[in-house]
């Protein structure tokens, strides 16, 4: 995708929907301590530059904006900075990044943890911290108690699409599912370039209020001959024939078998319980990012019984099984169990 956002679009995305709307607890509060914390380092930063801007005057954020980062910072330093009143102004804001790098000094955490319960008057203390996998230590809980607290859990790649239609309104655009499953299926996870590349499309479309898939494409977009998502699809509205000839398709793109099987196990539950409770039951178990899934399956759940969806499970089960052990290749286990759930359907 060639073309560069125009400044006016790039505007649109700052000054559209605040990105503290999705977060209640953050999205009024003035002052105090804010601990932003989880492996999302695009929607974390985000955060914290929204929380800066909500507490600074343009006029005034050279004298009143403290940025540091815990690996480089002392205690005593951190100290100084975090007892520095506000000058000519409301806020003062301290910006402490990495935090994870003072754990390791028994000074630095006793700032912090002070500070977090009760910052100076005129201060707001804003966390940043990837907590290192596995850690159980008992000083990245006792920021979650103490401040504001808001985790940031890596996006997966089943959340991407509902991303991009979520932030697609913020450029005052509405996405097709399908187009955001496309943009997902061609760039993968990482938040940064996709807020780029739908940019870059919000500019392409130009007063169109809609991006449809077309649009990915035509603006430069290199999308999968097929992707998992319409896979899926494909299989939860009983078109087996399609989706047994476009197997070899999504394996030589990359997919592998036991990824394949994961995703159409979860693709079955999510039917089941459409099938057994409705949509409603199913928006409450689905993460943040998917339930607009919800609605978009409840056509699909029309066509499976429930026996046929348990049978379905257990032929997958089998598969996993056999895909982890045989030498066998991959497509052939998976044709074998379309191939029987399509027979089960002639057969009825």
């Amino acid at each position: 995708m060639g073309s560069t956002p125009s400044p006016k679009r790039e505007t649109l995305s700052r000054a559209g929907k605040d990105p503290l709307a999705e977060f209640p607890a953050l999205a009024k509060a003035r002052g105090g301590a804010f601990y932003l914390h989880g492996d999302d380092e695009f929607r974390k930063e985000e955060v914290v530059r929204a929380l800066v801007d909500a507490h600074l005057d343009p006029a005034t954020r050279d004298f009143n904006l403290d940025p540091l980062r815990g690996t480089e910072v002392d205690a005593e330093t951190l100290a100084s900075v975090l007892d520095t009143p506000p000058m000519m102004a409301e806020w003062r804001v301290v910006v402490v990044r990495e935090v994870e790098g003072l754990a390791g000094s028994p000074r630095a955490r006793d700032v912090l943890l002070a500070a977090a319960a009760k910052p100076a008057p005129g201060v707001a203390l804003i966390l940043s911290c990837t907590v290192p996998a596995g850690s159980k230590a008992k000083f990245y809980k006792d920021l979650e108690k103490r401040a504001r607290s808001v985790e940031f859990p890596p996006i997966t790649a089943g959340d991407v699409p509902g991303w991009l239609m979520e932030r697609s309104r913020r450029l005052g655009r509405e996405m097709d599912p399908e187009a955001a499953q496309a943009l997902g299926a061609a760039v993968g996870t990482n938040l940064g370039v996709l807020s780029r590349e739908l940019e870059k499309l919000a500019d392409y479309v130009g007063d169109r209020a809609r991006i449809a898939v077309e649009d990915v494409e035509a603006a430069g977009t290199r999308i999968p001959e097929q992707d998992r998502w319409r896979w899926f699809d494909l299989v939860g509205e009983g078109r087996l024939e399609e989706a047994l000839a476009t197997v070899g398709v999504l394996l030589g793109q990359g997919e592998t078998g036991v990824g394949l099987v994961a995703g159409l196990t979860t693709h079955l539950l999510r039917l089941g319980v459409l099938v057994e409770d409705g949509p409603g039951a199913l928006e409450a178990v689905l993460p943040q990012h998917q339930r607009w899934l919800a609605s978009r399956l409840a056509s699909q759940a029309g066509k499976w019984r429930p026996a046929e969806i348990d049978a379905a499970l257990a032929g997958l089960l089998r598969a996993d099984r056999l895909l982890k052990a045989s030498p066998l290749p991959e497509e052939h286990f998976l044709e074998e169990w379309l191939l029987t759930l399509l027979a089960r359907r002639v057969a009825a």
